[in-house]
């Protein structure tokens, strides 16, 4: 089972979180052509999720699609006003 590590909450499993989107394709879905050239490749990827069972944030999660290991977490940017 994979560990999640929420940046308020601490160390969690993963079905305390839902799956929101690859980080690129958050920052391309006005492009989906640019969506669909990250089908799904094995290896490192920054994805957005969310602690839906815990304090419901959305976390950037550096995750290795192929191992399931966690590198880390982190709050999303937010732009400046």
């Amino acid at each position: 089972m994979m560990v999640i590590p929420c940046p308020h909450c601490g160390p969690r499993t993963e079905i305390e979180f839902v799956f929101g989107r690859a980080l690129e394709a958050a920052h391309a879905h006005d492009d989906p052509a640019a969506m669909m050239r990250r089908a799904n490749p094995a290896g490192w990827t920054a994805e957005v999720w969310r602690h839906i069972h815990g304090c419901g944030a959305w976390i950037v999660v550096e995750r290795n699609t192929a191992t399931h290991a966690v590198k880390g977490t982190r709050l999303p940017e937010v732009p400046a006003p």
